[in-house]
């Protein structure tokens, strides 16, 4: 195995062994480059949780879904009291958790008190088209 060493902070400020292009020949380092996107500029992000008390009182739509299935209209009117409609997912796998049609997270049914809920385990990140 490779031996790791501990480098300070200002050796990591080193460009020596850099690659070639790391600095153009009149010595400034090259411009960054766009990841695209549309990513705000540092100075554009809330800086407080104050800043975004605009958006507090705005109402969202939040959903957990067990499962899915499809059926045909004819099999729908044949369902009656106690019938049992299987899902798409397996027990004890992950639900969805939607915020206004947007899935948002995955978790678990949880119990509170006499109520169900929903725990959060992972949080999906979806990339925005510009």
């Amino acid at each position: 195995m490779a031996e790791e060493k501990d480098l300070e902070l200002n050796e990591l400020d080193d460009t020596e062994g850099a690659p070639p292009d790391a600095e153009s020949e009149q010595g400034e380092a090259p411009p960054p480059m766009d990841m695209g996107g549309g990513l705000p500029e540092i100075g554009d992000l809330p800086r407080s949780a104050k800043d975004l008390e605009a958006v507090y009182d705005i109402p969202v739509q939040v959903s957990a879904v067990l499962g899915k299935t499809t059926m045909q209209v004819s099999q729908l009117l044949k369902l009656g009291r106690g019938a049992v409609i299987e899902l798409d997912r397996k027990v004890g796998e992950a639900i969805d958790i939607y915020v206004n049609n947007r899935l948002v997270a995955r978790g678990e049914v949880v119990v509170v008190e006499d109520r169900l809920g929903v725990t959060m385990t992972e949080i999906i990140k979806t990339e925005t088209v510009a």
